[in-house]
């Protein structure tokens, strides 16, 4: 039968062989979910644990005792007759690098005595949401106890007219070196079940990447390889405080503490992965 000009066509037409356009996806879809509230319940746990017990009372206690002893008895606050905290700063880094250690000692070496460690890792949280949220918790208790430091600025600003921006990248830098005893005391807590192993280690850790960039070091270094000599120089975490204390806040300064806290947090997440294997 054929067609007329007003009827449609006995055939169909023939398929179209384009391929149906790709759906839009953002980049947020594409880049790998990162959920952090799992870090963040862990943190506010372990944080409300410290504040449970008398151990937060008496490191705070300790700590700000021990920083006024030494800023206004060795360092010779009044005695130097500047209004600035360079005799606070200067003892600050050292009592970190032994009251650190004395806090991540038991961050993992007690979960693995108590067993608990068990019970946590088999929680629905990744390996390394555990591992960070124990290290935003212990960082924010150094926080709180370096913040409680405040009343020397206060001194300060009431004795004379220091330059205020200085003394906050001063504590900045603090916070930061804090931050990086906490990541590899952290890691080597988590090597050992024994708590006074973990001090001990944790201290020999941080005393290494403390004094590498001292004249003591360096002068010795380079007498033998004068390249090694730069190495530890640059690795150097009391070094790189300098200039944060002189008010120089750099971008390779901020740059090397956030690669040491990551490195030393991968390696918590790598030994605890191997741990859970065993």
């Amino acid at each position: 039968m054929a067609a007329t000009a007003d009827s449609p066509p006995d055939f169909a037409p023939p398929p179209s062989f384009a391929k149906p356009a790709a759906p839009k996806v953002s980049l947020r879809e594409r880049l790998p979910s990162i959920d952090l509230r799992p870090a963040l319940v862990v943190a506010r746990r372990e944080l409300a644990a410290y504040f449970a017990t008398p151990v937060a009372t008496v490191f705070i206690v300790v700590f700000l005792a021990l920083a006024g002893v030494l800023t206004f008895g060795l360092g010779n606050f009044f005695a130097r007759g500047q209004a600035d905290l360079v005799a606070f700063f200067t003892f600050v880094p050292w009592l970190l690098l032994f009251f650190v250690p004395a806090l991540t000692m038991r961050l993992w070496a007690e979960e693995r005595r108590s067993g608990t460690i068990e019970l946590l890792l088999t929680l629905p949280i990744a390996t390394w949401q555990a591992a960070l949220g124990k290290f935003l918790a212990a960082w924010a208790f150094c926080s709180i106890a370096v913040a409680l430091t405040f009343p020397l600025w206060v001194t300060v600003n009431l004795l004379g007219s220091p330059e205020n921006g200085v003394i906050l990248s001063g504590y900045v830098g603090a916070l930061l070196v804090a931050g990086a005893f906490l990541a590899m005391g952290a890691a080597v807590s988590a090597l050992t079940r024994n708590q006074v192993i973990a001090f001990v280690l944790a201290v020999v850790v941080c005393f290494v990447f403390a004094v590498s960039g001292t004249p003591v070091v360096t002068e010795f270094l380079s007498s033998r390889t004068p390249l090694l000599a730069e190495a530890a120089r640059s690795i150097s975490v009391f070094e790189r405080f300098n200039g944060f204390v002189r008010g120089v806040v750099a971008l390779r300064d901020l740059v090397f503490f956030g690669s040491l806290i990551a490195f030393f947090l991968f390696v918590n997440v790598v030994v605890l992965d191997h741990r859970k294997a065993d």
